[in-house]
């Protein structure tokens, strides 16, 4: 048994403790928010996260929360299909789920609170410190230092505190010029449902319509349909100073089937602007210390990874911490587990962000010609839905186990 501190209760941080604490170790959790409320849009759960949540023994809400999604669609402005993905192109009965975020961190946290991990909210940690005998002391944002810990799991997200407050660890940190606005709507007859439909209009209009399921909370409620808009971070300010009226016209143009969740819109704050990080690291680990989701390889939103790669974070390296006989070893082979699958994602989602979020004109139009045929390619089109479900591990063919909770 160690004795190990995580930072921070998002999905990796809960992910990691409850894999932890239930193989024995004692956890403490510190989670810099006072009272942490499930807050957020709508996310994808694929099936290498469900995987992970079935393991964990969460995926049943999640289940009944989400929604079943079975096919990506994404149509340009001419209705051509540029990309149109099955699932079951890879087998019957496989499925992602669109989920509120609040569910996703309502589950885990409750799971934590409920474990035998202390958890302690409230409490920022800026920084650690090494002593000589490999242990590791927190320091918190008013300059308390906490215990001596084993070893330590950062999991503070893209902007972590932690992460930037060691110039010894190598990172690369870059905000993406382009973000987006999200909107959470009532959907009660499930029109958007079963598909993520996204429409594109060159690469500086994007519309995606995800279905969302129940929101969080003790009931049932009528079912969500997430709304997401394109836009750069430096036109936000613009965009308020418009208001909504053009705002709306400009997303009916792209995408007209929005109509019934841009009539719930009355006011600019019912709308959230998310941005996001490009976070590069040779390694996940450093003495005494190791990094899981966000803060240790943030990417755009574009291939919908975030919350399965953590989940996936959280799953190897409580399997790296069983298999080895101590924690150095292990934080050795998190890094080297973790390399293949998350250099892909990566790199295939840094690449291929320009095509849909950029002021590259013709990019759009490559796109359009080229992705709408390789994907009628079976073989193609298979690779292509291993990458939605969130299991490839190389550019040709490798890949983890693709299935889903039966």
């Amino acid at each position: 048994m160690t004795r190990v501190a995580i930072i921070g209760c998002g999905t990796a941080g809960a992910a990691a403790a409850l894999f932890l604490s239930r193989a024995g170790h004692d956890v403490t959790v510190f989670e810099r928010v006072p009272d942490p409320k499930p807050v957020g849009a709508g996310v994808m759960i694929q099936p290498s996260g469900l995987s992970v949540l079935e393991r964990l023994a969460c995926h049943e809400r999640v289940l009944g929360r989400g929604a079943r999604v079975s096919r990506l669609l994404c149509e340009n402005e001419r209705k051509v299909a540029v990309v149109d993905l099955p699932y079951e192109s890879l087998g019957e009965g496989l499925y992602g789920v669109g989920l509120h975020r609040g569910v996703l961190f309502e589950t885990l946290f409750a799971a934590v609170a409920a474990s035998s991990a202390e958890l302690r909210c409230g409490v920022g940690i800026a920084r650690t410190v090494l002593d000589s005998r490999g242990r590791r002391t927190l320091i918190t944002d008013e300059g308390e230092a906490i215990g001596r810990f084993d070893w330590v799991v950062v999991c503070d997200g893209a902007r972590s505190h932690v992460r930037d407050s060691m110039p010894e660890v190598a990172k690369s940190v870059t905000r993406y010029p382009w973000g987006a606005l999200w909107f959470i709507g009532d959907d009660p007859e499930d029109h958007f449902g079963g598909v993520l439909h996204q429409k594109v209009h060159g690469t500086r209009g994007m519309v995606g319509m995800l279905p969302t399921g129940q929101g969080p909370g003790p009931k049932p409620d009528t079912n969500h349909t997430s709304l997401f808009f394109s836009v750069r971070g430096d036109e936000v300010d613009g965009w308020r100073t418009r208001g909504l009226s053009p705002w709306k016209h400009e997303v009916l143009r792209i995408a007209p089937e929005a109509a019934p969740l841009l009539d719930q819109i009355h006011d600019m704050d019912q709308l959230t602007f998310a941005t996001y990080f490009d976070v590069t690291m040779p390694r996940w680990h450093a003495p005494g210390m190791v990094f899981l989701g966000d803060a240790a390889h943030a990417t755009s939103p574009q291939l919908g990874q975030g919350c399965n790669l953590a989940l996936c974070d959280a799953a190897e390296l409580a399997d790296a911490v069983s298999e080895t006989r101590s924690i150095s070893d292990a934080l050795e082979a998190y890094t080297a587990r973790r390399r293949d699958h998350l250099r892909f994602y990566q790199i295939a989602t840094r690449w291929l962000t320009p095509f849909f979020q950029s002021d590259l004109a013709p990019l759009g139009w490559a796109r359009d010609l080229f992705m709408s045929r390789s994907s009628m390619l079976g073989i193609v089109e298979r690779e292509m839905v291993r990458s939605m479900c969130g299991t490839k591990t190389g550019f040709l063919f490798g890949s983890m186990p693709t299935k889903v909770p039966s």
